[in-house]
């Protein structure tokens, strides 16, 4: 397994450091042009970038929590409960030049998975980090959400062992790491 590495996101106009093992998800499946997603080799979690149309009708925490509530009606969640609600500290991340405002919440959406053995839809509680980076001269909200289902690896052989579920350190990483190259990729200014 390749330790963290710095990844080239959005055609190399954003770069940012991944978590040990990450899968780009675009090699297994189509993804929208608006999102990077990787998976962790082994667990159920996920992680996503997406660069979304400002939403400059809510500020400050109330768009964190507009954010996570979309998510959730997006992936047809029964029950959304957000747990916490932070400001991040602008010093803290790489976009700070670009960066007016951001949040980090914490919650817990209810999604029904698919269940193939019984042929029904089975909820499961879900835990969402997300981290809300507001970059209005670009009309753009950066989400970037970590996906922690319950815990389930995929199989517990001595293979797996070398690639532990991923953290909220991680993602914490992902989040201030995440560097913009090339503004060009909003187009004209």
């Amino acid at each position: 397994m390749e330790p963290t590495r710095n990844c080239p996101l959005f055609g190399g106009a954003f770069s940012a450091i991944l978590p040990s093992g990450a899968i780009d998800v675009s090699d297994l499946r189509p993804v929208p042009d608006n999102q990077e997603v990787f998976c962790h080799p082994v667990t159920d979690q996920s992680l996503i970038i997406e660069l979304l149309e400002l939403q400059a009708h809510v500020q400050g925490e109330a768009a964190a929590r507009y954010h996570f509530e979309d998510v959730g009606g997006v992936q047809g969640a029964r029950a959304v409960h957000v747990l916490s609600v932070q400001p991040l500290c602008l010093e803290n991340l790489s976009l700070r030049g670009c960066c007016q405002d951001a949040w980090f919440l914490s919650g817990k959406q209810q999604v029904a998975k698919e269940n193939q053995q019984v042929r029904a839809k089975v909820a499961k509680d879900v835990t969402l980090h997300q981290a809300l980076l507001r970059l209005p001269q670009y009309q753009t909200d950066l989400l970037l959400t970590f996906n922690q289902p319950p815990c389930r690896s995929r199989s517990l052989g001595p293979e797996n062992l070398s690639c532990p579920p991923w953290s909220l350190g991680n993602f914490e990483q992902l989040v201030t790491s995440l560097t913009l190259h090339d503004p060009n990729l909003f187009g004209p200014q």
